[in-house]
């Protein structure tokens, strides 16, 4: 089993646990280890000037400026202070859809950034293969050979990550996974040393949220039977607790509250509830919730720690695990989610978001904020690029609303623009593709600048225009209901409008469809825009697989920069273009 140790004196070393003489007969002490843990960094490594909330103490939520790599770093820095063993991990989508910052070089900065920092695993999500398989492998391996678009290691040469890539459940065709599975790292020495085995994993449905071509020979195994699996493996191995670190994910209800867990439900908790046993910990991600809850699963008696720190570097969770080495077994755990608090903003003209005093608040670090602040400068220049006007703020809203809001009317409308040359008569956004900070909002000149597009608009997607008949296109919107992954609303462009009712049966839900005001006919043949994610089968779409006669279009930021050099400014849709008539 010595395949699944990684236990390098560079990254962590192996420090004895405090303990008082004791006699031959007497039992050995237990081993104190701190698990310090983020998900969904997304190469944020500047301040995100986004908020925590948390409860206020009366009944509603708060807010606490957080986040910037440089604040992470120090409020990590403190943490390890605290717990002289300690383990640092990321459950996944650690890069992709970033900062202008880090995705304009490839997300090196970001890789570099986690190297200082001192990250030991990060469990790959589904947006470390957004690049492809390829350019994911040179993130672990470092060096400049080119596998996108962009060229690589324009600012310094790129080493590569000295922390380790976990993908579990990531199979190529020989059966063996992407990067090792699991890892054990050890604590202590003597009768004191206990080990901590560790499995990472993303989603089992990563295959229909990144490009086909990008994971060619990759299949995405169940996340359930992997653990279940691996956890004997790692016991027999040596391991006296088992930590999974997936990038999978629950949603709370009620008032925000990073230490709580009220109704989470999710697609994480089948995942949780299918384990045979033997799981101390779950690190989790993707959903980007912030919560920390016991999980009954299968043995109420042994209750699993679930967490999970929310997004963008806001929040670290501070788990700390108790070890008998005797018993081999975690005989205490508790855990906490950190507020990254750094400095106040202003999400908009004369509003400020300030410091909560409540809460600790952190000092960048200064050797991390001067290497972001290189890359910083780099983009800059593709920053404050102007790239239109727009008159007026189109916004979605959360990152968990289905809907598109006039954001996704707007991104429709350029869409379909873009590609009336193929003879696009229809354009739909998928509401999950509009990234943060769901708005763009012109200065006081209706200006917008290539970064406020860019924050919308991150994943270097292009347009695809194609052939759907009338029942096909019933078939694509019943698919935004078909509880296949959650619900999202597909956005339509200008002309195009669709009612759906959420109490019919799944498969019957869209009640009327209508083009320039004339209902659709599902034996006529329709031309569709959309971007190549969706094209490809992308957030469950698998409709548009039927697709025929495609034309390869434009990146879909070009075509939204395009839209926005209108004069006068745009004007932002306001009609209602997917109506819910539920009844109520």
């Amino acid at each position: 089993m010595s395949n699944l140790r990684f236990m390098s004196l560079t990254l962590l070393p192996l420090i004895a646990a405090c303990a008082t003489p004791q006699g031959a007969g007497a039992p050995a002490p237990t081993v104190k280890v701190g698990l310090l843990a983020i998900n969904d960094f997304h190469g944020a490594l500047e301040m995100p000037r986004q908020s925590v909330f948390v409860p206020d103490g009366k009944g509603e939520a708060m807010p606490v400026p957080a986040g910037g790599a440089a604040y992470l770093a120090s409020a990590i820095d403190s943490l390890k202070a605290q717990h002289p063993n300690h383990l640092v991990v990321s459950a996944g989508d650690l890069i992709g859809a970033s900062q202008l910052s880090s995705a304009l070089f490839l997300d090196e900065p970001t890789i570099e950034v986690m190297n200082r920092i001192g990250l030991d695993f990060n469990a790959a999500g589904n947006h470390e293969f957004d690049r492809g398989q390829d350019e994911l492998l040179r993130m672990q391996g470092g060096g400049c050979a080119q596998h996108t678009a962009r060229k690589p290691c324009q600012v310094e040469p790129f080493k590569g990550a000295k922390f380790k890539f976990l993908t579990a459940n990531t199979v190529k065709t020989d059966g063996s996974t992407l990067f090792p599975g699991t890892a054990i790292r050890s604590f202590g020495r003597g009768r004191n040393k206990v080990d901590i085995g560790l499995i990472g994993l993303t989603l089992e449905g990563t295959n229909a949220l990144v490009s086909p071509d990008g994971i060619k020979g990759l299949r995405f195994a169940d996340e359930a039977e992997t653990i279940n699996a691996a956890v004997p493996r790692l016991r027999a191995a040596g391991a006296d607790a088992i930590v999974v670190v997936i990038h999978e994910g629950v949603r709370t209800q009620g008032i925000p509250n990073p230490q709580g867990c009220e109704a989470a439900s999710g697609d994480l908790s089948g995942i949780l509830d299918r384990l045979e046993g033997g799981v101390d910990v779950v690190v989790s991600g993707h959903t980007h919730w912030d919560y920390i809850c016991e999980w009954p699963g299968k043995d109420s008696a042994r209750p699993i720690l679930l967490t999970s720190a929310g997004k963008f570097g806001m929040l670290v969770t501070e788990i700390a695990l108790e070890i008998d080495p005797a018993k081999g077994r975690v005989a205490n755990r508790s855990a906490r989610n950190v507020v990254v608090q750094s400095e106040a903003y202003a999400p908009a003209p004369g509003r400020i978001a300030a410091n909560n005093p409540a809460f600790p608040r952190f000092a960048a670090r200064p050797d991390i904020a001067a290497y972001v602040g290189t890359y910083a400068e780099a983009a800059k220049q593709f920053t404050l690029r102007p790239a239109g006007r727009i008159a007026g703020e189109a916004t979605r809203g959360g990152d968990t609303d289905s809907k598109g809001g006039t954001l996704g009317y707007l991104i429709a409308d350029a869409q379909l623009a873009a590609t009336a040359g193929a003879g696009a008569q229809i354009a739909f956004m998928n509401p999950f593709g509009i990234r943060a900070p769901w708005r763009i909002g012109p200065d006081e000149n209706g200006q917008v600048t290539f970064g406020d597009l860019y924050r919308v608009q991150p994943f270097g997607n292009v347009l695809v225009t194609q052939t759907l008949t009338g029942a096909e296109l019933r078939e694509l919107l019943e698919q935004n209901f078909d509880g296949i992954g959650p619900n999202q609303v597909l956005s339509p462009s200008q002309g195009f409008a669709y009612d759906y009712d959420l109490s019919r049966p799944v498969g019957s839900r869209i009640v009327a469809m209508t083009l320039l005001g004339q209902p659709i006919d599902p034996r006529a043949s329709y031309r569709v825009a959309t971007s190549d994610f969706l094209a490809s089968g992308g957030d469950t779409y698998s409709t548009l697989l039927k697709g025929r006669d495609k034309v390869i279009g434009m990146p879909d930021i070009a075509a939204l920069e395009a839209w926005l050099q209108a004069i006068p400014p745009r004007a932002v849709p306001q009609e209602e273009r997917a109506r819910d008539v539920t009844p109520r």
